[in-house]
C-alpha cells in the first residue's frame, strides 16, 4: 500500500517536471547605432502668398491658370490700365510745364524781376506735381501684377471681367514648392531621448520621408527647426524639416510619415526577431529571471538590424529572452532553460 502511494507521488512529480516547458534563451546585447524616431508629418509650402488688387478697376486679363508654375516676376493678371495711364499722362504734362516755369522763375528772381515768394511758389508747384506724378506711376504699376515668389498657382476666386479693389477677396494664391517644409510632432518622451542623445548638436538631423502610398521619397531632408514649447494638449514638440522638391512631387497639405535620425550614436539594446511576439496590446517578449520564471514583457522596437530589432523601450543589456519554445511558455510560470547563448 505504501509502495503504491510512493509510486503515485513519483509519477506526479515526473508529470509536473515534464509539464515545465523547455526553452532556449539569449541575452540581450547592445550595438552602437543612431536612434530613429517615426512621426506623422504634413507638407507645408515655405511661402504661401495671397495676391490681391492694390487698386480698383476691372480685371482685364489673366496670364496664368490654376495649377501653373510661375517664377518670381512672372505676370499674373492685368487690371484695366487706361484710367491710370491717362492720369499719369495728365500729371506728366502738368509737371513738364511746372518745371519750365520754375526754370524761368529762377532766372527772373536772380535779376530781381520777381519776388522770392513768387519763385518759391513755382518750386512748391513743381515738387507737388512731381509727387503726384510718382504716385500716379505707382498706381499704374499696380495694374500689372507679378509673382513675388517662385511657386504654383492655387485656386482662383475671381475671373476676368469682375471689378476688383483692395477691399475685394484674394484673387489667387501662390504656394512655393522648392524647397518645401514638412512639419511633424515628436512625442515628449522621444524628444527627451533625442535631446539626451545629441546634446547641443540638435540641428541639421537627417530626415527620411515616406509618401502616403508607402514609397520612400527619393531625397533626404534636414531637420532645421524645433519649437521651444511643449504642446500641452498633445504632449508633443513641433519640429520641421526642409526637403528639396525639384519635381513638385510633394504637395502642400499632403500627409506623410517622417523618420528622424539622431546626429550622434548611442548604445542601443537589440533583441532577436524570433523572440518577438505580437498581440493587440503591441509587441512583447518572454524574459526569464534568475529563478527561471518567465515574464511577459512589452517592448517598443525600431528599425531592423539583420535578424534583430533595435529596442527603444522595455529591455536592457543582459536581460534573458526566450528564443525557442516560446509557444509553450506561460507568463509567471517556471521554464526549463535548455541553454543560454
Amino acid at each position: 500500500m505504501l509502495f503504491g502511494q510512493f509510486g503515485q507521488i513519483i509519477g506526479a512529480f515526473k508529470n509536473k517536471k515534464q509539464a515545465t516547458p523547455v526553452v532556449s534563451v539569449q541575452e540581450v546585447t547592445e550595438i552602437e547605432n543612431i536612434r530613429v524616431f517615426e512621426a506623422p508629418g504634413r507638407v507645408l509650402s515655405q511661402h504661401r502668398v495671397t495676391i490681391s488688387a492694390r487698386i480698383s478697376g476691372f480685371l482685364e486679363k489673366l496670364y496664368v491658370k490654376e495649377g501653373d508654375h510661375v517664377k518670381k516676376g512672372d505676370p499674373l493678371f492685368l487690371i484695366e490700365p487706361r484710367e491710370y495711364q491717362n492720369a499719369a499722362d495728365n500729371l506728366r504734362a502738368q509737371l513738364t510745364l511746372a518745371e519750365k516755369q520754375h526754370v524761368r522763375a529762377k532766372e527772373l528772381v536772380a535779376k530781381d524781376y520777381i519776388s522770392k515768394s513768387q519763385y518759391d511758389q513755382t518750386l512748391a508747384q513743381r515738387d507737388m506735381l512731381r509727387a503726384q506724378y510718382n504716385d500716379a506711376l505707382r498706381n499704374l504699376g499696380y495694374t500689372k501684377v507679378t509673382a513675388t515668389v517662385d511657386g504654383q498657382v492655387g485656386m482662383m476666386t475671381i475671373t476676368v471681367g469682375n471689378f476688383v479693389s483692395p477691399a475685394s477677396s484674394t484673387i489667387l494664391t501662390i504656394n512655393s514648392t522648392d524647397p518645401i517644409f514638412v512639419t511633424f510632432p515628436l512625442e515628449i518622451k522621444d524628444f527627451t531621448l533625442l535631446t539626451e542623445t545629441d546634446g547641443a548638436d540638435s540641428k541639421n538631423r537627417k530626415v527620411e520621408l515616406m509618401l502616403p502610398g508607402g514609397q520612400i521619397y527619393g531625397k533626404a531632408g534636414v531637420q532645421d527647426f524645433q519649437d521651444n514649447v511643449i504642446d500641452q494638449t498633445t504632449g508633443t514638440v513641433n519640429m520641421r524639416a526642409t526637403f528639396a522638391n525639384p519635381d513638385n512631387e510633394l504637395i502642400n497639405g499632403e500627409l506623410v510619415t517622417i523618420k528622424l535620425f539622431s546626429n550622434k550614436t548611442v548604445k542601443i539594446p537589440i533583441v532577436p526577431q524570433v523572440a518577438v511576439q505580437s498581440n493587440q496590446a503591441g509587441k512583447y517578449v518572454y524574459t526569464v529571471d534568475d529563478e527561471s520564471v518567465a515574464h511577459l514583457t512589452y517592448i517598443k522596437v525600431g528599425a531592423q538590424e539583420g535578424n534583430y530589432y533595435i529596442v527603444n523601450e522595455g529591455l536592457k543589456a543582459g536581460d534573458r529572452v526566450v528564443v525557442d519554445g516560446v509557444q509553450k511558455v506561460m507568463p509567471g510560470k517556471p521554464v526549463n532553460v535548455k541553454n543560454s547563448d
